[in-house]
């Protein structure tokens, strides 16, 4: 037998095993991918729609919407989605006090989003009923929220999936309608989304939306405690901090400039929408996995997952990037009408995927240190590049501009990413 013949079954088997792999990498991620990619879809026609339709001030409106309700729903993420999910790996399903816990401060946190979006859109003018039915919109969506992260804590990711298409399904086709007649306000606008919001929660099934709603007497607020101490606070004021990095020029150009001042901003931020809303979906699905190898002294595995995990969001940025760059240099009128210059339009957009690329690097890594519970360090490392942004941020602003104030963001977010990369090498060293 020849050389070539005795290796030549070596390497078929090989290339058959990577793409065996390739392909169960491909359909875990296209299906966790898929309801996320269908939300981000139905925002980016809705932006669409209102950036064709509405006045610059009042499309900036419900972009800054769009940049605040997320913030909720990552808060969500790191008080209730986190731990639900340590629960579920400790003892295969939450018992019945933990899930009722949970439910209940879910609701109660549900109520002050609702609020807080009120009244933030309230502070930038926004007329009382539309800030009304939009706050109702925040809280829906982060009761949906905890829904998504309890789904995948409990291998249901078919229901997460579901209830994003429907949403999906409902804010396009109910904004499409009403353009065709002629019937777009904002007022209009706002009830769709709010309405969207309360019947994608029906994917969850009835037992669960009870148990939300009339949590009964399982679990008590006082049983958070505990959680708060050991794992949520420090999850909780990472989050706030990358949040502070990551969005500051929202916040600062809105509330001093106005919406209208962020409409611009915001088309870079409506051509990132697909990855952006991947960076905030795929982690439900990957921190599960990785605390799970990691609970079971499988660090290399944890690994693996991150090495695919990066891969994915690298891949997604390049098509986002690629897509945005065809949308500006062939297609402009989608995305920009009079008052939006085309060559602003691609400095932001350029300026948002390069802060997309630092966060493709950032997030895996990130996520992997939340599988190890190692919250406290985040918290730490995240400190000093929220600070860096704010400034940075607020300083150009001020001196050059809201286009110029995205170089704040940017700078913070290396510097964070530096810092995460860094605290992962250590503990990869440590455990692996």
């Amino acid at each position: 037998m020849t050389i070539q013949a005795a290796i030549g079954p070596a390497k078929t088997d090989t290339r058959g095993a990577r793409l065996a792999g390739y392909r169960q990498l491909a359909l875990r991620y296209g299906l966790s991918a898929f309801g996320p990619v269908a939300v981000s879809g139905a925002h980016f026609v809705a932006s669409i729609i209102f950036l064709h339709a509405f006045s610059r001030t009042d499309f900036g409106l419900f972009a800054f919407l769009l940049v605040v309700v997320p913030f909720c729903l990552s808060l969500s993420g790191s008080l209730l989605g986190i731990s639900i999910t340590s629960r579920a790996i400790r003892d295969g399903k939450p018992g019945a006090r933990d899930l009722g816990t949970h439910v209940k401060i879910s609701l109660l946190f549900a109520g002050g989003a609702a609020s807080a979006v009120a009244a933030l859109l309230c502070a930038v003018h926004a007329p009382a009923v539309v800030a009304a039915i939009l706050g109702v919109y925040g809280g829906v969506m982060t009761l949906r929220w905890f829904a998504r992260s309890y789904a995948y804590a409990m291998h249901r990711p078919l229901r997460a999936v579901t209830s994003d298409f429907l949403y999906a399904v409902c804010i396009v086709g109910s904004l499409v309608t009403l353009v065709i007649l002629h019937e777009l306000t904002v007022l209009h606008a706002a009830i769709v989304l709010a309405s969207a919001s309360v019947l994608s929660l029906a994917a969850f099934g009835r037992r669960y939306l009870a148990q939300q709603f009339w949590p009964g007497r399982d679990g008590a607020l006082a049983d958070y405690a505990p959680i708060w101490r050991d794992i949520t606070r420090w999850s909780l004021m990472g989050v706030v901090l990358t949040e502070t990095t990551a969005n500051a020029h929202a916040y600062l150009v809105t509330l001093i400039a106005g919406p209208g001042a962020f409409a611009l901003l915001a088309i870079g931020a409506l051509l990132m929408r697909p990855i952006s809303l991947v960076y905030a979906a795929l982690p439900d699905l990957e921190r599960p996995a990785m605390a799970r190898a990691i609970a079971a002294g499988d660090a290399p595995r944890a690994l693996r997952i991150v090495k695919q995990f990066r891969t994915a969001v690298g891949a997604m940025w390049v098509v986002t990037v690629l897509a945005a760059g065809a949308i500006l240099i062939w297609f402009p009128h989608l995305v920009l009408k009079k008052g939006y210059g085309e060559n602003q339009a691609l400095i932001v957009t350029a300026l948002c995927a390069a802060i997309m690329a630092v966060r493709a690097v950032r997030t895996p890594e990130s996520v992997l240190l939340q599988a190890a519970r190692e919250f406290k360090p985040l918290a730490r490392t995240s400190l000093w590049s929220s600070v860096a942004s704010l400034i940075a941020t607020l300083v150009l602003l001020m001196a050059l501009g809201p286009i110029a104030s995205l170089g704040g963001i940017l700078a913070g977010e290396g510097l964070m990413t530096a810092n995460i990369v860094g605290l992962s090498r250590r503990w990869r060293r440590a455990h692996a």
